[in-house]
């Protein structure tokens, strides 16, 4: 039976992450997929997610501003660009902008505060109805290409990856686990890294993790995103008007879009309602089905507040939200086993960060912020 130092479960853009820090650190490392990364049935496929650094708490601002780094990093290594600059525009009553501007402020980062008139006259595709934060540091992250840039520094590195190995239990105590897959194959590790995403729920009860340490586990909640690909309207002249990504919350509503790319073969904007999808038990449970109701309120949405969109997408897709209750990540370790789930729908843009932290609190060289661990969202859900 093959013996490791160290096996990563998963290999999204968490997973992906955390093996080429290990690895670049001189650990045998081996990545466990449960069919090739960055696929389809996971979170970290296709080309667009949204890089930002606006948010309602600093905390998550400074760390955009280290995760950047590593970004940096990344693309300087591979030679890609693999963050497309399209600044963001952040509105709606809910969304604060204002507050916004002042978490930017602190960190001394690029913005700029418009009113719903001035923003109309920069952003004709777009009907504003509050103030709107600008910031042109934002962009969209490819984030299958950012996962296949980091499996591909992890291996240079001397990484193993084992693609279509379903991880269905880990046994054993820390220096000795035991990891065996659907299919009956196993592998020894010293430590684990169990980054798998929305199948997380389905894997606790097969971990060897301490009763108290699972007893602190926030409910995750599992959703089936829907998202849909609008053309841009012939009006639309993006050329002079290049769309920025947006977020947008309203009481009741929240939506998000950003420019498609490669999805969306170039040619339209990638528009979707933030957790408007369906729950599910776990990520096995995913059929990838669209909900006529979210449909018809995205399309309803788009007609009302995106005038260069032709409101009729030409495309959707599904993907996987697995929240926490708190939409903070999850970051901690017992014994040999380290949970790493930075979900919520936000924890893209973080990913060469989470992949450095999880390396940190592996191999004992550092901590991680105290939010992310289990017992800090234990203390917070109960003064809620």
């Amino acid at each position: 039976m093959e013996s490791i130092e160290y096996a990563v479960v998963g290999a999204g853009l968490s997973g992906a992450a955390s093996a080429w820090q290990l690895a670049v650190r001189g650990h045998e490392v081996a990545l466990l997929e449960r069919s090739t990364p960055a696929n389809d049935a996971g979170s970290s496929h296709g080309s667009a997610r949204i890089f930002r650094y606006a948010y309602p708490d600093d905390f998550y601002t400074g760390l955009v501003l280290q995760a950047k780094a590593g970004w940096d990093e990344l693309a300087h290594l591979t030679g890609k660009q693999l963050i497309t600059p399209t600044g963001a525009v952040d509105y709606g009553a809910v969304r604060q902008p204002e507050r916004l501007a002042a978490a930017l402020t602190n960190y001394g980062i690029e913005h700029e505060l418009l009113s719903a008139q001035e923003a109309q006259t920069r952003w004709p595709q777009i009907a504003f109805d509050t103030d709107v934060l600008w910031h042109p540091g934002a962009g969209v992250i490819d984030a299958h290409e950012s996962v296949a840039a980091m499996v591909a520094q992890a291996t240079a590195n001397g990484a193993a990856l084992h693609t279509n190995w379903a991880v269905a239990s880990i046994t054993g105590t820390a220096g000795n686990y035991v990891l065996t897959s659907d299919d009956g194959r196993s592998l020894h590790a010293g430590n684990v890294i169990v980054a798998a995403g929305g199948w997380l729920p389905q894997l606790l009860g097969s971990l060897s993790l301490p009763v108290g340490f699972l007893a602190n586990m926030p409910a995750l909640e599992v959703r089936q995103e829907q998202a849909y690909h609008f053309p841009y309207a012939d009006s639309a002249d993006t050329g002079n008007t290049p769309w920025p990504t947006f977020i947008h919350k309203r009481d009741g509503w929240q939506a998000y879009g950003l420019p498609g790319g490669r999805d969306a073969g170039f040619r339209g904007q990638k528009v979707a309602e933030y957790n408007g999808g369906k729950t599910l038990p776990s990520a096995a449970d995913q059929d990838g089905l669209i909900d006529p109701a979210n449909r018809r309120r995205v399309i309803d949405y788009v007609e009302k507040y995106l005038p260069g969109l032709t409101p009729e997408p030409y495309a959707e897709t599904t993907c996987l939200f697995t929240n926490t209750p708190s939409e903070d990540f999850i970051l901690d370790r017992a014994d040999g086993i380290t949970l790493l789930s930075p979900c919520s729908g936000h924890g893209a843009k973080f990913a060469p960060l989470i992949g450095q932290l999880a390396a940190d609190l592996a191999t004992g060289a550092g901590t991680v912020p105290e939010q992310f661990r289990l017992d800090a969202q234990t203390a917070m859900a109960g003064a809620h």
